[in-house]
């Protein structure tokens, strides 16, 4: 059979072969990768740095590394990846520990969440250079006292000019706290960034240097905000990643984290609008609340993520800035609490489905990220992906469905991008402690939308087993030094061809990666904190 008639019945069968042992499910199409199994995580081993190892058919490329020097530093911070705090006798901050009593290093900062937009007649630092029209953004999730930036990384830019401190404080003078989640609104063409501190700001902020930062929470509200996205109406849709209570004595959590929809008045309004919540009906009818879940392995959890069930969904409005003011930042995580809306265990990250008119979103929990979890293969403790399904984005009903019940060796995830009308990847923050209790680190999966993943011959294929860079495991052998993170962790997973319009928010159209438009980027946060474009080698693409 041909290449390309192998291709085509793939396609029609949704599967292709990863090994004997299981099928890696793909959906080769136009314009979508067919990508090679990686077969093993790498390894966590004491003082080793293992090498990364991507699929055959990819290829990635530095862009911007922790110890790349901003072109404008300021007091806060001189690189990309690191804080001021600790600097050494040349004035640059410390990126790794020298053998002093004690040993120490400066905080890192890791930039997380990637932002892709081709935009024109920008500004930099040097009035006289052309930072031509391809940029990637980025928040920075740790603060230092409290205190955090956004950056811009120029990716048409000489060294000298690459990467842009865009802002470090919002426009009422405050610092800017640690970031998290980042996306594109079209409608108010400005940039919107989330905190994960249930306290902290949600921001809106310009595009061009220098930034004007907004602290939009008296709309949107304030919780664990990460995953943040936009829908063709103007709607904003936000996951809270906010962890429970331990169950009794065990390492398993209590749901406690929201998917939220915040409805402007007008598109791009963030000041006058309606924050909503999600609410799952029980077969009964009745909400499954935080109190339904309670329990070790309550009936509730236990079968919202049972294969083959369907549940009914509303969304409750918790905050109308019409009736409550929008002057006061509110907690949404109370609010969605007394409304009765249904938390999840740790929900992170989520984005429509492309190519469907925004009524297909994706979105994952984290889990419990510990081994010893007993909800891990019965109530999400490893990590779940879930598929929300509507007749229209702005429906005030539809259905939920498990897409995804993780095990062992697919665990923690967190980022989601997707790279094809079927294909969707996911990557892991599994974490130091079940890194160690597993023996791998974090890996990153593609997984198909058509399939049917309840059938365990069905599995996802790893296109990326991260491996560790020496300051990460240098931190993770001495607990950060009391301020960093140990291994690497994948973050800011992003496909995007950068279009600023209505017609670029993620999910109006099928990526085409390797058209030249669309561009693939993530962060290997912690350690030196390198972001990486990703390309495909021509040979691994699926052309018909």
């Amino acid at each position: 059979m041909s290449a390309r008639r192998k291709l085509l019945a793939l396609a029609a069968t949704g599967l292709v072969g990863a090994g004997a042992a299981t099928t890696a499910v793909m959906a080769a199409q136009p314009g979508g990768p067919d990508l090679s199994n990686v077969p093993t995580a790498n390894p966590k081993s004491d003082g080793l740095s293992p090498a990364t190892r991507l699929s055959a058919e990819l290829s990635e490329t530095v862009v911007a590394q922790g110890s790349t020097k901003l072109e404008n530093p300021s007091a806060l911070t001189s690189y990309y990846g690191y804080f001021n705090d600790v600097l050494n006798a040349a004035g640059a901050p410390q990126m790794l520990p020298t053998p002093t009593t004690p040993a120490t290093e400066a905080q890192k900062s890791e930039p997380d969440k990637n932002t892709y937009l081709v935009l024109r007649n920008l500004h930099g630092a040097d009035p006289a250079y052309d930072y031509g029209k391809h940029f990637l953004y980025q928040g920075h999730e740790v603060g230092s006292n409290g205190a955090s930036y956004i950056t811009r990384i120029n990716l048409d830019a000489d060294a000298a000019h690459r990467v842009t401190l865009l802002a470090t404080k919002d426009t009422s003078g405050a610092s800017i706290a640690g970031i998290d989640g980042s996306t594109w609104d079209p409608f108010a063409r400005r940039l919107l960034f989330t905190t994960e501190d249930s306290g902290a700001p949600i921001y809106s902020a310009t595009p061009d240097y220098p930034s004007t930062v907004t602290d939009i929470s008296g709309a949107l509200g304030r919780s664990g905000y990460e995953g943040i996205q936009d829908d063709s109406r103007g709607d904003v849709w936000i996951l809270d990643d906010t962890s429970g209570p331990a169950k009794g004595t065990t390492t398993a959590k209590q749901p406690d984290g929201y998917v939220y929809r915040y409805v402007p008045k007008h598109p791009g309004d963030f000041a006058h609008g309606r924050l909503q919540a999600l609410q799952v009906l029980d077969d009964a009818g009745q909400p499954i609340t935080f109190e339904s879940q309670s329990a070790l392995n309550s009936p509730d959890q236990v079968a919202l993520h049972t294969y083959g069930k369907t549940f009914r969904t509303r969304w409750i409005t918790i905050h109308d800035t019409a009736t409550d003011g929008n002057a006061t930042p509110f907690e949404s995580d109370q609010l969605a609490h007394s409304a009765h809306a249904t938390p999840f265990k740790r929900p992170e990250n989520g984005l429509f489905r492309p190519g469907v008119g925004f009524r297909q979103f994706f979105f994952d929990e984290t889990g419990d990220t510990n081994a010893t979890s007993p909800e891990n293969d019965t109530a999400g403790g490893w990590d779940s992906i879930f598929k929300l399904t509507q007749h229209d984005p702005g429906a005030d009903t539809g259905t939920l469905t498990i897409f995804y019940k993780g095990d062992e060796a697919h665990a923690g995830i967190d980022n989601v991008a997707w790279l094809s009308h079927d294909q969707v990847t996911f990557v892991e923050d599994a974490g130091d402690t079940l890194h160690t209790q597993r023996n791998a680190l974090d890996s990153g999966f593609v997984f198909n939308a058509r399939a049917d993943y309840s059938n365990p011959a069905n599995q996802p294929v790893r296109w990326l087993a991260e491996g560790r860079d020496p300051s990460a495991t240098i931190d993770s052998a001495n607990g950060g030094f009391d301020k960093n993170e140990g291994d690497n962790e994948i973050t800011g997973a992003h496909v995007s061809d950068g279009d600023p319009s209505t017609a670029g928010i993620l999910g109006a159209r099928n990526p085409q990666l390797g058209n030249g438009h669309w561009r693939w980027f993530y962060t290997q946060q912690h350690g030196d904190n390198p972001t990486y474009e990703v390309t495909l080698r021509q040979h691994g693409w699926s052309w018909f």
